[in-house]
């Protein structure tokens, strides 16, 4: 995958990460197959770079509706350790 970005904006492993997060998944292990074959990176980097892109405004701009629900899911998580 190369690495375009838009002017400003994110670059295309970013763009597509956000959108393999928009996708239903029948089960983790399709998700995880997906982010293989699609991404050719590990279950882990994806993870890694998915979080950096909910710290990221720019990622906010080009899908808030995933952003912020993911925002709030791991905020969620977050939450419920420090009970």
């Amino acid at each position: 995958m190369t690495e375009q970005s838009e002017p400003g904006g994110l670059a295309a492993r970013e763009r597509a990460v956000l959108a393999l997060e928009r996708r239903n998944w029948p089960s983790p292990g399709a998700k995880e197959r997906a982010v293989r074959e699609e991404l050719g990176i590990s279950p882990t980097r994806y993870h890694q770079l998915l979080n950096a892109l909910l710290d990221d405004e720019r990622a906010l701009a080009h899908d808030p509706v995933t952003v912020n629900r993911l925002r709030r899911i791991r905020e969620e998580r977050r939450t419920r350790r420090r009970m």
